[in-house]
């Protein structure tokens, strides 16, 4: 698709004035830097009337903007707030004039006290007003006007049509159609949205602003993009009133997926909403789409499976995008519970950079499940210690009491076989070659197919550090049998190695 969408940035106003404890002005320079270097072209830095402080900040980030960034500020429908940020956009490059009023039958009459007349004449006066003092400032006039609670003007829809075409008569270039309080489905909304654009014509840009209510506003300001809705007004991790704005990172993000260039630096958005959500005080919920801690997590066992299998691919079986669009690398997360499956045994094993065969993970599942039944997930080191104690400690008949050197090639092997003492010196070209040989004349006479060590904390120094053997033995009736085994004395993993595949042969 050609067309790009025009985000417009809402947190420093919307963002912030719903917070428990709104920004400093040094916080709001923060973050205004952080929206620009997310290469969002447009942003409202605030209500210069509501507060000196809010004044004093406007100004601040206006001198701030370099020619690339637009910043706009609110202002009722009324002179004393337009005079005030035309003085707080004074000194920005590029400058907006945001008002607004109420058009809505229930709000005009419950909460503005004024006829429809009277509302409408405000709106029209204060962009007449605005765009004149802006061309007397000798800047470009750019006013954008936004009918609060166009949601609820379904009933007078038409008479809203006629005060924006007059609106936009008066230099109002953008037309900003916010759903102030989601009650209803998209569709519903965005077929009066498609009206009023149809209305007004190809030269006025539509702008969207949805708030949360229902957990809609990404999906509203998605299709109203498709419907036409040229700027889309987004807040960082969707901060707002109430349950919020539309979210940014989930906008751009699924724009990007239907193929729309975006225009911003999707690289950045995982960095900004650690942040954002770390100066807000604001925390993001675990299920929070694409930046939440569990975002990246699976548990279901078929789940976990494809996950695994397409971890490395760009489009992921259980995932809507590469993680590394959005600056996020951490891996997708495998967590065992009940509900999980050998896969998950077998991704949480390698990722401890332990061996483990598929058939061994089988092995494990069940005593996983078990102990996931009663406690819940288990943590990557609870699975450790199952795959430590059930895959390189198998109790059986064969139990090791001693493995000794005690000449050049020669070793003496003791044990117990079925709680019978068993005894015998070994003969070999090393440890493995003389167990098996002193086995053999004990009458346990095996096949050897293959034998691995791993080097385990190799990160530790040489006088901690362990070795892992994997030792391969052929069975008549078991076939390959793998037995495993951990010690800081090579020669003695090796053993124990052995003694845990006989434990499985002889079970």
């Amino acid at each position: 698709m050609q067309r790009k969408p025009f985000f417009y940035d809402i947190t420093l106003r919307d963002g912030n004035q719903s917070l428990k404890k709104p920004w400093s002005l040094e916080e709001k320079l923060f973050i205004f830097d952080k929206i620009v270097e997310l290469n969002i072209p447009a942003v409202e830095i605030g209500f210069p009337a509501s507060s000196i402080m809010d004044f004093e900040s406007c100004t601040k980030l206006a001198e701030r903007a370099g020619d690339k960034t637009l910043v706009s500020v609110l202002a009722r429908a009324n002179k004393n707030d337009i005079d005030k940020a035309l003085l707080a956009i004074k000194e920005a490059k590029k400058a907006r004039i945001h008002t607004f009023i109420t058009l809505s039958p229930f709000h005009m009459e419950h909460v503005l006290n004024k006829t429809q007349e009277e509302a409408a004449q405000m709106a029209i006066n204060a962009v007449d007003y605005a765009n004149n003092q802006l061309i007397k400032a000798s800047k470009a006039p750019d006013i954008e006007f936004s009918v609060e609670h166009f949601g609820d003007c379904e009933k007078n829809l038409d008479f809203v049509i006629e005060v924006l075409k007059e609106i936009v008569n008066k230099g109002a270039k953008t037309i900003n159609l916010p759903n102030t309080v989601e009650r209803y489905r998209p569709l519903k909304f965005l077929s009066m949205v498609e009206k009023v654009k149809n209305a007004l014509g190809d030269d006025v840009i539509i702008s969207l602003h949805n708030h949360n209510d229902l957990g809609m506003a990404t999906a509203t300001t998605i299709e109203g993009f498709f419907m036409g809705a040229g700027q889309l007004e987004c807040c960082l991790n969707g901060l707002g009133e109430r349950a919020g704005n539309t979210d940014f990172c989930q906008v751009a993000v699924a724009l990007h997926n239907c193929g729309v260039d975006t225009g911003v630096d999707l690289s950045k958005i995982y960095e900004t909403a650690l942040l954002i959500s770390q100066m807000s005080k604001v925390k993001i919920y675990e299920k929070a789409p694409l930046v939440g801690p569990e975002a990246l997590a699976h548990r279901s066992g078929i789940h976990q499976d494809g996950a695994i299998k397409t971890k490395d691919l760009d489009f992921g079986a259980y995932r809507p995008i590469n993680p590394s669009l959005i600056g996020r690398f951490d891996d997708e997360k495998i967590g065992f519970t009940s509900q999980s499956g050998k896969t998950a045994i077998y991704d949480i094993i390698k990722g401890l950079k332990y061996p483990i065969t598929i058939k061994e993970s089988v092995y494990l599942t069940p005593f996983a499940k078990q102990i996931a039944e009663s406690k819940g997930e288990l943590t990557p080191q609870e699975v450790l210690e199952l795959y430590l104690d059930k895959i390189c400690n198998i109790q059986g008949p064969f139990e090791l009491i001693t493995f000794k050197q005690v000449d050049k090639g020669v070793f003496d092997l003791f044990f117990n076989f079925k709680n019978e003492r068993k005894e015998a010196i070994g003969l070999g070209n090393g440890p493995v070659d003389a167990c098996l040989n002193a086995l053999k004349k004990l009458g346990f006479e095996t096949k050897l197919s293959n034998y691995k060590q791993y080097s385990i904390d190799a990160d530790k120094d040489s006088s901690q550090a362990r070795a892992m053997s994997a030792i391969s033995i052929l069975d008549d009736n078991k076939g390959e049998v793998i037995g495993r085994a951990i010690d800081t004395s090579t020669a003695l993993a090796n053993v124990k190695a052995i003694f845990n595949a006989l434990n499985q042969i002889y079970s």
